[in-house]
């Protein structure tokens, strides 16, 4: 705190704190990945939206290859204007980062030249580029899901000879593995190929709005743009429709509250006909619609629904008994249409030229375009793709506890990829020679310490930021999708434990009271009770089955295009994202008011 009563840091990097336990949490992460002297010169912020808990080693990847890709499009590929890319940093297991801005005009200038006419070329050309894309990254996903883990027999199968293939099983243990690494670096280079232009598309609508109506709120230049479909609300469709198919052939009674999908699976084989059209329709719906992760995709441990069916199956009883009476279990989608218009056409009266007029019409209208790939593209990545690579490394983890190295085949994410290399070439050198596999007497002892260093570091409540306060941030990306301003850092830099009051981004509208439900992990969303108020890190969109039982959501993370916002849009419930704080300040078992109008969220008692 400055003299003046000014704030003009958050805690420097250096001056983080050891935790009892995990002094040793440096040599878990790559080198690269350590805050460096001068970082304490730069602002740093803690992306709990992506990577809400300690970092496993070998999920660093998730972070690695990620900001490799962004940084790729936005600096190198587009030449965003004012942007280059992302970095990040690992402190006390946790990932924080920030953006490298261009600050000289005369450079921004010439990048401004490459980007329109690069950024130009896929506005123009978006729908045939978008079904190209589609293309690529379903024949990406075939790709890693056609990825053998190999056997390693004791004798080389005679095909081997016969059809004089020349290769060895034991030379696929590192091949396929780095293939699958080479595959998620591919898919995240689809993955930002045109995300970040569509964030770049209503940024420079929003500015627009912004300087044509000076006192319209974040949230109604985001509602021009909702009652969007897209793939990522089909996971929670495709439950909607197997609880229709239960009540018509009469298998409502299984799905009763607390219901196990091993029970209600096995008794569908019970049930004559109907429980056999309705295991079908089950299996239909499960590939792809339940490769779908609990989280958001990042970490190897947030199981997908296909992995794990606690999730939807326990929002299958509510669906079947709303069915049962008659209600509708549909989004909101025209209702947001309408408002949609509405509301467009109010502001759009406002303008007084007809340049603004066609200025107005032709980003808005770009905007709609171009954004329902921002919420697409998460199935095809994140979720469904990202489940595969999780499965497949997960093999080779199987690989290792056979051949004796791990103790369990999810040891093989407590070392970091290439560690993971190095023990798969002890496989692949013991096989070969006849010899044993030397790994266990290295690796298990290094594993269970990491092991034990991440319970201790899940302790440690992570600042929302580290560094100096900075004058300006130029990342679309920062305020659209985190909700990181200027605005918002002197909020979290305020903030107070004993605060009664906690402000952020007013994401989709209305009032609310009730008590609220903290959730820091989501494998604790099974937690949640009908008409509480969800109150977390962030929401996944993956969460969508259990948005019906809630009456509002709060995020520590996220602006008023994060995927939190625009789910809660898009279901019409009310929400308030990018509080920083939220999770630290709001207890379960609090009754709190939730503005999703204004933005605040206040504590009552």
């Amino acid at each position: 705190m400055a003299k003046d009563g000014e704030i003009k840091s958050f805690p420097l990097p250096s001056s983080i704190k050891e935790i009892k336990g995990a002094e040793d949490w440096r040599s878990m992460y790559p080198y690269f990945s350590n805050f460096q002297p001068e970082d304490d010169n730069r602002f740093w912020f803690y992306n709990g939206m992506h990577f809400p808990e300690v970092m496993p080693p070998f999920d660093v990847v998730s972070a690695e290859v990620p900001y490799s890709a962004i940084g790729a499009n936005t600096a190198r590929m587009f030449s965003f204007p004012t942007t280059m890319g992302i970095e990040f940093r690992i402190v006390n297991g946790r990932v924080y980062i920030t953006a490298n801005p261009v600050t000289d005009p005369a450079q921004i200038e010439k990048r401004l030249g490459d980007f329109l006419q690069r950024a130009g070329h896929y506005y123009e050309n978006w729908d045939s580029i978008y079904t190209g894309w589609q293309k690529r990254i379903n024949a990406l996903i075939k790709e890693i899901e056609a990825v053998e883990i190999p056997t390693l027999p004791d004798l080389e199968p005679i095909a081997t000879i016969m059809e004089t293939k020349g290769i060895a099983s034991n030379h696929y243990v590192k091949a396929n593995f780095h293939k699958c690494i080479e595959l998620y670096g591919i898919m995240w280079q689809y993955h930002t190929e045109m995300l970040m232009l569509g964030y770049g598309a209503y940024v420079v609508f929003f500015e627009f709005c912004k300087k044509a109506f000076p006192d319209i709120s974040d949230q109604i230049v985001a509602r021009m743009v909702a009652g969007i479909e897209v793939t990522m609300y089909r996971p929670d469709d495709e439950l909607k429709r197997l609880a229709k198919i239960a009540v018509d052939e009469g298998l409502d009674d299984l799905f009763v509250e607390g219901c196990k999908a091993a029970t209600v699976l096995a008794e569908m084989a019970k049930r004559g006909d109907a429980g056999k059209k309705w295991l079908a329709e089950f299996e239909i719906s499960k590939d792809p619609w339940f490769n779908v992760s609990n989280g958001d995709g990042f970490y190897h441990h947030h199981r997908s629904w296909e992995d794990d069916l606690t999730l939807p199956f326990s929002a299958m009883p509510r669906y079947v008994s709303m069915i049962k009476k008659g209600e509708n279990l549909n989004r909101p989608t025209e209702k947001l249409k309408v408002e949609r218009e509405r509301i467009t056409e109010e502001y759009r009266a406002l303008l007084t030229t007809d340049e603004d007029r066609g200025a107005f019409d032709q980003m808005l209208g770009l905007c709609r375009t171009v954004f329902p790939f921002v919420e697409d593209h998460k199935f095809y990545c994140e979720h469904w793709f990202s489940t595969r690579f999780f499965q497949k490394i997960r093999g080779f983890g199987t690989l290792l506890k056979d051949r004796g190295v791990l103790e369990h085949e999810d040891d093989i994410f407590q070392l970091q990829h290439t560690e993971a290399t190095q023990a798969l070439t002890d496989v692949m050198l013991a096989w070969s020679s006849g010899g044993t596999e030397i790994g266990a007497r290295h690796w298990r002892p290094i594993i269970a310490k990491r092991k034990e260093m991440q319970k201790a570091l899940a302790t440690w409540s992570p600042p929302p930021a580290l560094g100096p306060i900075p004058k300006g941030l130029n990342d679309p990306a920062f305020r659209m999708l985190w909700g990181v301003t200027e605005e918002t850092i002197m909020t979290w830099a305020m903030a107070s434990s004993d605060a009664k009051e906690v402000k952020g981004y007013a994401a989709s509208p209305g009032v609310v009271e009730g008590t609220a439900r903290v959730l820091k992990n989501v494998n604790e969303i099974g937690d949640l009770k009908d008409g509480e108020i969800l109150v977390c890190p962030i929401t996944a969109p993956s969460w969508g089955p259990v948005f019906g039982k809630i009456k509002a959501a709060v995020s520590d993370i996220g602006g008023t295009m994060s995927h939190a916002a625009i789910v809660a849009r898009e279901y019409g419930m009310p929400a308030v994202v990018g509080t920083g704080t939220a999770t630290k300040i709001i207890k379960t078992g609090d009754k709190i008011r939730v503005d999703g109008d204004r933005g605040i969220v206040t504590i009552l008692s």
